[in-house]
């Protein structure tokens, strides 16, 4: 389980984030949420310094899809 989580989330992170359409960014930011969240779980057991490595990088590109999303404030 956990190889199948890592080996998913490697996926991820190599993936590119241009040209994806606003859906796609969506879907991207609740699949990174999701690998966060099942990462965090086994981390909890183990204590593993790798996953929480993996989950900060996650939350990175997350940020950076959300930060897309959000677009610049309207003054």
């Amino acid at each position: 389980m956990t190889a199948d989580l890592l080996a998913h989330a490697t996926e991820f992170e190599n993936r590119t984030l241009s040209h994806m359409s606003t859906s796609d960014r969506v879907a991207a930011s609740r699949e990174a949420k999701k690998l966060i969240l099942d990462i965090n779980e086994i981390y909890k057991e183990t204590k593993d310094s790798n996953l929480m490595d993996v989950m900060k990088r996650l939350t990175e590109k997350k940020k950076k899809i959300e930060k897309r999303l959000k677009g610049t404030p309207l003054v």
